[in-house]
C-alpha cells in the first residue's frame, strides 16, 4: 500500500467538495479530493438549479464566474399559487438581492474543469473508502483504485461525500446527534429541452397537491409534481405527465407548457435531516453528509456552499495564523444557519403540499396562509429574505 501526505483530504467531488478544495488551494493549502464515482457519473447527477447570492459570490471570488454570468438566469422574483391565483414574491424589491438559475451540474463542471490548472488533484474511481485515526495527531483515508490500495494521511478530513458516503458513518454511534422528518410523498420530475412556461418559478398548491414549474435555461425546463411514495416511473409515461403539467400550469403560466422528449425522469423522496455532529476529531462534515432539506426551498446546494465557506475560513485561519477558534466553532456556526434553512424548507413544504393525513381544515389553513401572504408585505419580506439566503 502506497502512502502519501497532504494537509486536507476531501472525500467527495461534488460541488461541496470541489468548492472547498478550490477555496483552500486559493490560499496555498495542499488538498487531495477522493471520489468514488467517475467524472461522467458525477456530471450526470441532476440536482438543484437556484443559487443564492452567497453561492454565486464564492464562485466569482474564485474567478469561476464567467460561464455563470454568461449563461445563468438572474431572477427578480418567484411565484406561489393557490388554485388559479399567482402570488408574486418580488425578492429584488423586498431584499435588494436576486437569485440565479444555474444548474448544479454546471457548477460542478466549472469547478471540475478548473481543478487541474489550480493544482487540485482529484482521485476518481476510489472504492472501499475508509477513514482512520480521526482522534489522533494525524488522520488517514484508505481506498483502492483499479485494485491498488492507497493511503492518504492528512491534518484534516472533510467529509463532503453526501448522505450515503462513508464519512458520517465513521463517527461512533455514541457521538451522533441526528434528527429526521421523512415526508409521505415524493417529487416526480422531468427535464426537457423546451422553453419554460413562465419567466419565473411557480410553486403551486392545487387539489392534487404540489407542482413546480422551473427552468435550467431559456431553452431547458424542469417540472415536478407531488406523487405518492408508492408511485413508480413506469406508472408515468411521458404523455401522462405532460397532460398533468398542462392541466396544472395552463391557468397560471404566461405561456404554454411546451412538450418535448425527456432528458431525465425520476422520483425523489423528500426528507428533512440534520446530523448535528459535524465535527469529530479531525473529521469535519459539510453538505449532504450532514443535512438534507426538501427541495421546496432550493437550499440544498446553497447550504453546502455556506458550510464550506465557514470550513475553509476556519482551516485557512489554522494554517495562516495558528488560530483554531474557527475550527472549534465550525459546528455551532454551521448549524445555526442549517436549522434556519431547514425551518424555511419545512415551512414551504407544509404550505404547498397535500399531506395524506390532512383534511378540509388543513386545506383551509393553507389557503388562509397563502391569502395572508398575498396581502402582507411583512410576510412576503420574510419569505423573500429566506429564499434569497440568510447572511453567511
Amino acid at each position: 500500500m502506497s502512502t502519501r501526505r497532504t494537509q486536507v483530504a476531501v472525500i467527495g467531488a461534488g460541488p461541496a467538495g470541489l468548492l472547498l478544495a478550490h477555496l483552500l488551494r486559493a490560499e496555498g493549502i495542499d488538498v487531495i479530493v477522493i471520489e468514488r464515482q467517475t467524472p461522467d457519473y458525477v456530471l450526470g447527477r441532476i440536482r438543484a438549479g437556484v443559487l443564492e447570492r452567497g453561492t454565486t459570490d464564492l464562485l466569482h471570488q474564485l474567478g469561476l464566474g464567467a460561464r455563470l454570468t454568461a449563461e445563468g438566469m438572474v431572477e427578480d422574483g418567484f411565484n406561489l399559487a393557490d388554485g388559479e391565483h399567482l402570488i408574486r414574491i418580488d425578492i429584488a424589491a423586498l431584499t435588494g438581492k436576486r437569485v440565479t438559475v444555474y444548474g448544479q451540474t454546471e457548477v460542478t463542471r466549472d469547478l471540475m474543469d478548473a481543478a487541474p490548472a489550480r493544482g487540485i488533484e482529484i482521485v476518481y474511481g476510489a472504492s472501499d473508502v475508509a477513514l482512520h485515526d480521526l482522534t489522533d495527531d494525524r488522520a488517514a483515508v484508505t481506498f483502492s483504485v483499479d485494485g491498488v490500495e492507497q493511503r492518504i494521511e492528512a491534518d484534516f478530513i472533510a467529509g463532503c461525500d453526501g448522505f450515503h458516503g462513508p464519512s458520517r458513518k465513521a463517527i461512533p454511534m455514541a457521538e451522533r446527534r441526528e434528527f429526521e422528518r421523512v415526508y409521505p410523498f415524493g417529487w416526480l420530475g422531468i427535464l426537457a429541452d423546451v422553453p419554460p412556461c413562465h419567466p419565473e418559478l411557480i410553486y403551486a398548491n392545487g387539489p392534487k397537491g404540489f407542482a413546480l414549474a422551473s427552468m435550467r435555461s431559456p431553452t431547458r425546463s424542469r417540472y415536478y409534481i407531488q406523487v405518492p411514495l408508492t408511485d413508480r416511473i413506469e406508472h408515468w409515461p411521458e404523455a401522462r405527465l405532460w397532460d398533468e403539467l398542462e392541466a396544472r400550469f395552463a391557468p397560471l403560466a404566461a405561456g404554454p407548457v411546451t412538450r418535448g422528449p425527456a432528458l431525465e425522469m425520476s422520483i425523489a423522496p423528500l426528507r428533512s435531516y440534520v446530523f448535528e455532529t459535524m465535527r469529530y476529531g479531525r473529521l469535519f462534515l459539510a453538505g449532504d453528509s450532514a443535512h438534507i432539506v426538501p427541495p421546496t426551498g432550493a437550499k440544498g446546494l446553497n447550504l453546502a456552499a455556506s458550510d464550506v465557506a465557514y470550513l475553509s475560513q476556519a482551516m485557512i485561519a489554522h494554517y495562516r495564523r495558528g488560530d483554531d477558534s474557527g475550527l472549534d466553532g465550525y459546528q455551532a456556526k454551521a448549524l445555526a444557519r442549517i436549522w434556519k434553512a431547514e425551518r424555511f424548507s419545512w415551512f414551504l413544504t407544509k404550505l404547498m403540499h397535500r399531506f395524506p393525513e390532512d383534511g378540509p381544515f388543513e386545506h383551509r389553513m393553507q389557503s388562509a396562509e397563502l391569502a395572508y401572504l398575498a396581502s402582507s408585505t411583512a410576510m412576503q419580506t420574510a419569505v423573500a429574505e429566506n429564499y434569497v439566503g440568510l447572511p453567511l
